[in-house]
């Protein structure tokens, strides 16, 4: 399926959403590609100055020699944030069907992703990582739904597209984090929301969700071991 043939290196890291919608991307491609985890309390000194001025994951080298990920190749392009890369992969392997070749498919696409970016990943942010009430997730949520087509599987339709890979990474760690009681908000509301999250007037949301964590591209490239381990540190309660 897979036939593009120059080197692709990716810098990534277990932990973070933004990097985890490429490796599903890739996954999804079929692509063969280079890993590289990147410590994100521990950055090595050639990762900001060879691949990527800010410091961030996720990050590729395209193209070039074929090199060990630790020495970069000058000759590499290096591509850097998680939506303009989870679309050059779409663009690399157009057999994936990542990217619809429907212009209305794709404006849809782009759309959920903008909805997931505005309303779903920061209510994520606030309830796990600041504490805030749960109540902006379910907001969240609702805003998604509202997208969902009457019928098919995924975001825009049948198909598993570049909108999906996006949106996945952050519902995958919220999850983790409300099942575990993970984060800066106060005990017990993980398990509230989750309660919440229950009722029937979300069921198209969680039929979707459900779908989501099934698909073997996801599958593949979620590491719940290492979330929870990470989560479990940042946010050990005292």
């Amino acid at each position: 399926m897979a036939h593009n043939t120059e080197q692709l290196t990716l810098y990534t890291a277990k932990i973070c959403p933004y990097a985890h919608r490429v490796e599903i991307a890739l996954a999804e491609a079929k692509a063969s590609f280079k890993s590289y985890q990147i410590d994100l309390q521990n950055k090595p000194e050639w990762y900001a100055p060879q691949v990527n001025p800010a410091s961030k994951v996720p990050a590729v080298a395209y193209g070039g020699p074929d090199v060990p990920p630790e020495t970069p190749s000058p000759k590499s392009t290096k591509i850097a944030e998680s939506l303009v890369l989870v679309e050059f992969v779409a663009d690399l392997y157009p057999e994936s069907g990542l990217l619809p070749k429907d212009p209305v498919l794709r404006a849809k696409a782009r759309f959920f992703i903008e909805v997931v970016s505005s309303k779903f990943s920061p209510s994520y942010v606030g309830f796990v990582l600041r504490g805030e009430s749960y109540d902006n997730v379910l907001k969240g949520v609702e805003a998604i739904q509202e997208l969902l087509p009457e019928s098919g599987k995924y975001a825009i339709g049948d198909e598993f597209t570049i909108a999906d890979a996006a949106f996945t990474p952050f519902f995958a760690r919220l999850k983790i984090a409300a099942e575990n009681e993970f984060g800066k908000y106060e005990l017990g509301s993980g398990r509230k929301l989750l309660d919440a999250l229950e009722s029937p007037k979300y069921a198209k949301f969680n039929a979707y969700a459900g779908r989501l964590l099934e698909r073997p591209s996801v599958k593949a490239t979620l590491d719940e071991d290492s979330i929870r381990s990470t989560y479990g540190v940042r946010f050990a309660r005292t």
